[in-house]
């Protein structure tokens, strides 16, 4: 860095130096060309502001006085002092405009070195030296696979345009919840528990109507799945989200991917801490049987009185008189006698009473 210094000597007397005792010490005061314009400049434009002040006073106070003769004077010597005043000002504007060219075509400045200041290290505290172990081979693989779209997905495609081969995604953020499709404290890990989580990104290019799908897994096992035609518009912010019970967030490590067609565009991974909530059964409520109408008991009817018919009289045998005649008929001409049989039949009609021998 370089700076143009011309030292000028001021003398008080005899033009040569001028000195002041300081503590008994005779010191010199030198100053250069640029120090001494911006002197020059300020004592112009005070000089100017004291000239105006005094200049208007002047006036004010000559226009009070009787006397014609010296009203005359003061108002004169007042414009005096603001003519002196215009001339201070155009001096200090010529010399912040014009001195400094017109003095260095005179006075050519000689280029002298500035020292830098150079910055003073702190010295700091030495680590003490700790054994180095000796860094093992890692693997590294040779390539990263790519997510394939499951064939199961292919089957539930309704989109009819074509995806965009210009499409652009930006990698998935993850949080809790969401306004207006942007994240709200994103996350890289998630603590139980935990019932719904949004997975944000950024997308241009896209073509309503393609086709999207977007899957959650935990390990290879899928949790949350959506399919369906974009209708998101050309550019903009969106999201894919999870819904889930509290007790099936296992711990362990999440990965979202998003498919444009059968294609992949973009994914993220998180990760879920702590054991999930287990879920309570709710008991089902039972019916309760409604309570049954107790007949009250009826009187019971007197048994009737059945009447026995009392058997009918079996009538008694009559007795027929038979009479058997045993001998010799007696001529018709002789008188018959009657006489008492030696034999009676005695015939029984009906039921025989007891005792009876038919």
């Amino acid at each position: 860095m370089v700076s143009t210094n011309l030292n000028m000597d001021l003398t008080c007397y005899n033009q040569k130096s001028f000195s002041r005792l300081d503590h008994g010490m005779p010191v010199s005061l030198h100053l250069d060309i640029e120090t001494a314009l911006q002197v020059l400049f300020f004592l112009s434009v005070i000089g100017g502001i004291l000239a105006i002040i005094v200049g208007l006073q002047s006036i004010r106070s000559g226009s009070r006085l009787m006397f014609f003769r010296k009203r005359q004077e003061m108002i004169m010597r007042g414009w005096r002092n603001i003519g002196l005043a215009v001339i201070l000002a155009g001096v200090a504007f010529s010399l912040n405009q014009y001195a400094r060219p017109a003095i260095y075509r005179v006075f050519p400045p000689s280029p002298t070195i500035t020292l830098t200041p150079t910055i003073t290290l702190t010295p700091t505290i030495s680590l003490t030296p700790t054994i180095t172990f000796t860094p093992t081979i890692t693997t590294t693989p040779l390539f990263s696979p790519t997510p394939v779209i499951p064939t199961q997905y292919a089957a539930r495609f309704t989109g009819k345009v074509t995806p965009s081969s210009n499409a652009v995604f930006s990698s998935l953020q993850f949080s809790r919840k969401i306004e207006g499709n942007l994240p709200v404290d994103p996350l890289v890990e998630f603590a139980n528990p935990i019932d719904h989580i949004f997975g944000t990104f950024s997308y241009d290019k896209m073509t309503d109507g393609s086709q999207w799908t977007a899957i959650w897994l935990r390990g290879s096992d899928i949790v949350c799945d959506e399919t369906k035609p974009w209708d998101g518009g050309t550019g903009g912010y969106g999201y894919t989200d999870c819904l889930l019970p509290g007790d099936q967030w296992l711990p362990g490590q999440y990965e979202v991917q998003i498919f444009l067609g059968s294609q992949f565009i973009t994914g993220g991974k998180f990760t879920v801490t702590g054991n999930a909530p287990t879920s309570t059964r709710t008991p089902v409520p039972t019916k309760t049987p409604a309570p049954t109408i107790t007949r009250i008991p009826s009187a019971t009817p007197v048994p009737s009185i059945t009447r026995t018919t009392r058997p009918t009289d079996t009538r008694q045998p009559t007795i027929t008189a038979m009479s058997t005649l045993k001998g010799t008929p007696v001529p018709s001409s002789t008188s018959i006698s009657t006489s008492v049989p030696d034999v009676m039949v005695v015939t029984y009609t009906g039921t025989p009473p007891s005792g009876l021998i038919p």
